[in-house]
């Protein structure tokens, strides 16, 4: 039995309680996709707090703590200021709001591009400090090493190809890879080559369609979409995005609703009701006896 925290209102303190199933393990995952094919499509979302967590967990396989709550959380201009301490804060977070979807904790720029030791040191401290099950990392071909690394001594790795956030100075900006032959097929390479290292699934971002599909049919495990195909082995996107947060949206992205403006009403009408003193009322103050 897998543990959860839920809210105790009385003292606004996560107390553990028993979850009602077992959480999917990184097998199950790697599992999911047999002789080539995944007849269940994998569900992964972002996620970077505990309410958060609970919210999405039920309904998703993996629950991605993503480097892009450099942008969703703090404000940043991109992924590259964020830093191991706040993917560790945010991803032990999800852990204790969640139950049932493998966690998986994006490693930030400049954590494990250096070598394979700095890496395994890096995310060795994210597993240990999060409870996460295991760490997603940028790169392809380059990166092979140090995946193997990680995995031959027991931390799980999602890699990442395409369209890198992390390498946004070098790639000109956050266009469609794909699109001339060369490339093409270095993003082939680049997923056979994580694939052989022992990834146990790979995100594949930003890539034509046709490129996609000949990456999901080519790898051993499955492949993960954003802006990529909905024939890929799953799906992920921002939760933020798909909840209508931001007014601007990537063209991958589909709104299946629009939580910024039920924000804003909502805050509307807190405002009006504090300034002409409806609120609080006879329901939320205390009266003597």
């Amino acid at each position: 039995m897998s543990t959860n925290f839920q809210l105790d209102t009385a003292t606004s303190r996560a107390n553990p309680t028993p979850a009602p199933m077992r959480r999917l393990t990184v097998p199950a995952i790697r599992q999911r996709k047999m002789n080539g094919k995944v007849e269940e499509p994998i569900v992964m979302l972002t996620a970077y707090t505990a309410r958060q967590a609970q919210l999405l967990d039920s309904h998703c396989d993996i629950l991605l703590v993503g480097d892009s709550l450099g942008q969703v959380i703090y404000g940043l201009p991109s992924t590259l200021p964020v830093t191991v301490d706040m993917m560790i804060a945010h991803g032990a977070a999800v852990v204790r709001g969640s139950y049932h979807s493998v966690v998986v904790v994006d490693m930030p720029f400049g954590s494990y591009e250096a070598s394979p030791q700095r890496a395994f040191e890096n995310a060795s401290r994210i597993m240990e400090a999060t409870g996460a099950a295991a760490v997603k990392l940028e790169g392809g071909e380059v990166m092979a090493e140090t995946v193997a690394f990680l995995v031959q001594r027991g931390i799980p790795v999602v890699g990442h190809v395409g369209l890198t956030p992390q390498a946004v100075n070098v790639l000109g900006g956050y266009g469609a890879r794909g699109r001339d032959e060369a490339e093409a097929e270095k993003i082939m390479q680049d997923a056979q080559a994580l694939d052989e290292a022992g990834a146990f699934a790979i995100v594949l971002e930003g890539v034509l369609e046709p490129i996609a599909i000949a990456v999901t049919q080519a790898l051993s495990c499955p492949v993960i979409g954003i802006g990529a195909s909905a024939q890929c082995d799953g799906q992920v996107i921002v939760a933020e995005d798909m909840l209508g947060m931001f007014e601007r949206v990537p063209r991958f992205v589909k709104r299946y609703g629009n939580m910024a403006e039920a924000i804003s009403q909502a805050a509307e009408q807190y405002a009006r009701e504090v300034r002409d003193r409806s609120f609080p009322g006879p329901d939320q103050t205390y009266q003597p006896k």
